[in-house]
């Protein structure tokens, strides 16, 4: 039983390294594909829509799992409850394993039937042109030092958002926040980032070289959302009302703020360090993200017995970045190709 035991854990990480490991993938697609098949006056819109749709899965993941998998800790409130012992449980994860590896695998099936790598004529000068070779690309982005301070301003605050958001059931549980409310509200603020984050791309689209404007009131946004929630669950102390619309509220405001600066930052990496190719640059991005989430993650397995000083490096990255974006010096070298020499 120890040796089965051993091994389960053992391929439980292996399959999560793997997970890991196709993230950045699927992640710095997105602009690649909006260059490649995207005439400059929807690229922002495309790259959106593409990166953004990959976190709805995220939001029915908050969905599915309350609403499938009984809650182990007490704080569910469905009729599965009576039944919770470990092996229902670990029925339940398993049913959730196998969708998700249907899903996967007809998505897999179709790319592998049709999936052509770019159309039969280039949409734009941009998407014609060469890129630098994978070594004067990771020396070009390494030396920028402009790449740099929107990089931290990216990874930093949805790093640790990202890893926040994973333990949103843990961190609301001390303030009586069910499993399956906080499954919705993590619902509704990535569903919302997703309608905002389109939103602004397409304005994006329409009025060009704003895109340092947006990030500035996004992330001034999303600030002012997670000092709001930080404040409310120190209740002792600041006297706040706690109740579930505020929770709900500003919780769904940060992820609203936070998602839909996705797309906006990652043209605004593109268009800084153009001709760099659009995946090393998003990839390089995506991977320091998952660095400081996992960084924060690790901490948590050390004090986890209290959150307030998870809910504290929320609005201290968010204000970080803002002072970054505030410095930064915005560029627009692959829209200046675009426009000069296409007219």
């Amino acid at each position: 039983m120890a040796f089965i035991s051993i091994l389960c854990s053992r391929l439980i990480h292996g399959g999560q390294l793997l997970n890991g490991l196709a993230g950045p993938t699927v992640m710095n697609a997105a602009p690649f594909l909006s260059t490649t098949w995207f005439s400059p006056d929807e690229r922002a819109t495309a790259t959106a829509i593409a990166s953004l749709l990959n976190y709805l899965g995220c939001a029915g993941a908050f969905l599915v799992g309350p609403l499938v998998v009984p809650s182990p800790n007490g704080t569910s409130h469905l009729p599965l409850l009576s039944q919770s012992n470990t092996e229902h449980i670990k029925d339940r994860i398993e049913a959730v394993l196998y969708a998700e590896f249907g899903m996967v695998s007809l998505i897999f099936s179709a790319a592998l039937a049709y999936f052509p790598s770019r159309p039969p004529f280039p949409p734009s000068v941009a998407a014609a042109s060469q890129r630098l070779s994978y070594r004067r690309s990771f020396c070009r982005l390494l030396s920028n030092f402009r790449f740099l301070m929107i990089a931290l301003a990216y990874a930093i605050p949805l790093g640790v958002f990202s890893g926040w958001s994973g333990v949103l059931d843990l961190i609301l549980t001390p303030v009586h926040v069910s499993q399956v409310d906080a499954g919705w509200i993590g619902f509704w603020s990535i569903v919302g980032g997703c309608v905002v984050g389109i939103a602004m791309a397409r304005f994006a689209d329409f009025i060009r070289g704003m895109l340092k404007f947006i990030l500035l009131l996004l992330l001034s946004g999303a600030t002012l959302a997670s000092t709001w929630f930080t404040l409310t669950c120190l209740t002792s102390v600041t006297h706040l009302p706690l109740t579930t619309a505020t929770l709900y509220t500003s919780c769904i405001l940060l992820g609203i703020f936070l998602n839909s600066s996705i797309p906006i930052f990652f043209e605004l990496f593109v268009e800084t360090v153009y001709p760099v190719p659009e995946g090393i640059t998003c990839g390089v991005v995506t991977f320091l993200s998952n660095v400081f989430m996992g960084v924060l993650l690790f901490f948590l397995t050390f004090y986890h017995t209290e959150f307030s000083w998870f809910n504290w490096c929320l609005p201290g990255s968010c204000l970080l970045s803002l002072l970054l974006i505030l410095c930064f010096r915005e560029s627009y070298d692959r829209l200046y190709l675009d426009v000069v020499v296409s007219v």
